[in-house]
């Protein structure tokens, strides 16, 4: 579905870290030997949000995948004014990361890959895919160009666990007008933002697998 090469040999390894929503201090995820590297989502003009359709910068775009990889999920962090309460029931649940290069260039192609990425999910049957209910969920890294000839980035930091694709939209909408901002008042060098993003699809729901 993804035009992937699947790994003939993956493995599971062991991630130590402590942080409230992993209490036994450490997340089974992996690392170097990924279930699938490669892969492309193809972005069709009607996944585009209606009112950038007419206006696509790159029609028939195809967005490449660095690698698909499986892992436990953690708990569910609410935080209120003066404590955090934690959800423990889908935690140690699977769940499967979805990494891509970053090449996606506005707030419009992250709607537009996220739409294409969860038509492929639904009509592949791997999941329901239903982002109110945590089955889908989006990480963003926001990224500029530094200005040095090594290509290098600035990262920016993440926008973690967003569940609605226009709730992505309008986060990076937001953090884009942010960076031209500061760029006019000279607080940042010159450069042109990227995403580098990674989803994160749910497969703890007992009738769906992971296969396709």
């Amino acid at each position: 579905m993804l035009d992937c090469d699947i790994a003939p040999i993956c493995k599971f390894d062991r991630k130590n870290y402590f942080y409230p929503d992993m209490p036994k201090n450490y997340q089974i995820s992996q690392y170097d030997m990924p279930l699938c590297v490669n892969g492309t989502v193809p972005l069709h003009d009607l996944a585009y949000p209606k009112d950038a359709q007419k206006n696509i910068a790159t029609p028939d775009k195809e967005v490449h995948l660095v690698r698909i990889h499986l892992e436990e999920d953690v708990a569910k962090s609410f935080h209120f004014e003066t404590s955090t309460g934690i959800d423990f029931n889908r935690a140690g649940t699977p769940l499967m990361d979805i990494v891509t290069q970053p090449e996606i260039n506005s707030p419009e192609e992250a709607f537009a890959f996220l739409t294409s990425l969860k038509q492929i999910l639904v009509y592949g049957a791997v999941s329901d895919a239903d982002m109110e209910k945590g089955q889908l969920r989006c990480d963003c890294n926001v990224s500029r160009a530094s200005g040095e000839t090594d290509g290098a980035r600035c990262e920016d930091r993440d926008q973690k666990n967003m569940n609605s694709i226009s709730g992505v939209r309008r986060a990076l909408a937001l953090k884009f007008r942010g960076k031209r901002s500061a760029r006019a008042r000279r607080e940042t060098p010159t450069g042109n933002a990227r995403l580098g993003r990674c989803c994160r699809r749910n497969v703890s729901d007992a009738h769906k697998g992971i296969g396709a």
